[in-house]
């Protein structure tokens, strides 16, 4: 359950245990993927491809900007070769699960992922939050973007267009006209929080309320863009991922690997500044 002393937090938790031969998960988010940004994806490809892991658990925002699934038609895309970048971006993901198992957990820029890309791409979805057992540990895994409390002006957004009633309104107009609104979102979004101040994360108490309803040890989120280690309440830890731009100076991108060793699992953190493949 999600905690209830925060009226109006209305989500679904799922619980997923690993299999028990899995020895290495790995833990991406925020990468923004888009056609422009050619270094970033050359990066995802080449860390997709090469990744030894078991699984790799995509915590949200893989993309810019998702319009839906019908991108990935051809016949209801009309002109397909407007989205040649998204359909390079599904070959990946289908090729890489041939190997491994991916799943996927939609972020804050690419919430209208749906059922057609998990079969079209062979991912799993999986809620925000989800509790991940592995190795008999138990990890809170999220985006992050829901527990950005202070944020009230995201959260008012956020409750907007995850409604059934506005994805059905939105996803019922022309790829072009959607692709329109979206870019004007992004627009008025980097101007809000050029203007900002102060940088709002997430609420700790409310993080530590989740940890207490689901008994896990382990927060592992994105969004926000500040990858560190937090300590909480009770030994607890707070975990956050970084956001991946490969064009950034200093180019920016992690992925965070949960691997057996021996008794235990080790945690550490994989700079793509620092090694081109990840194996």
């Amino acid at each position: 359950m999600w905690p209830t002393s925060y009226p109006g937090m209305e989500f679904q938790t799922t619980r997923f245990e690993a299999p028990k031969e899995w020895e290495i998960v790995d833990l991406i988010s925020d990468l923004h993927l888009q056609a422009t940004n050619k270094n970033t994806f050359d990066a995802w490809s080449d860390y997709m491809i090469n990744t030894t892991a078991n699984a790799v658990f995509i915590l949200g925002d893989l993309f810019e900007t998702w319009i839906g699934d019908d991108v990935l038609d051809p016949i209801s895309s009309n002109d397909h070769t407007k989205f040649i970048f998204e359909a390079k971006c599904a070959e990946i993901l289908r090729e890489t699960a041939k190997k491994r198992s991916i799943f996927f957990m939609r972020g804050n820029r690419d919430f209208l992922i749906g059922e057609s890309f998990s079969k079209h791409c062979d991912v799993t979805l999986l809620n925000t939050p989800t509790l991940f057992e592995f190795s008999g540990q138990l990890y809170l895994l999220s985006h992050g973007d829901e527990m950005c409390l202070d944020d009230q002006d995201y959260q008012d957004f956020r409750k907007k267009v995850r409604s059934p009633s506005w994805q059905k309104k939105f996803l019922s107009q022309t790829l072009d006209k959607r692709n329109s609104i979206a870019l004007e979102l992004r627009s008025r979004s980097r101007e809000i929080q050029k203007n900002k101040i102060d940088f709002i994360d997430v609420d700790e108490n409310f993080a530590n309320l989740c940890l207490d309803e689901t008994t896990a040890q382990i927060l592992i989120h994105g969004h926000t863009h500040q990858p560190a280690d937090h300590q909480l309440l009770k030994e607890r830890i707070r975990i956050v991922l970084s956001d991946w731009d490969l064009d950034a100076q200093p180019p920016r991108g992690e992925v965070l690997r949960l691997q057996q060793v021996k008794s235990r699992i080790a945690i550490h953190r994989i700079s793509l500044s620092q090694s081109k493949s990840i194996t």
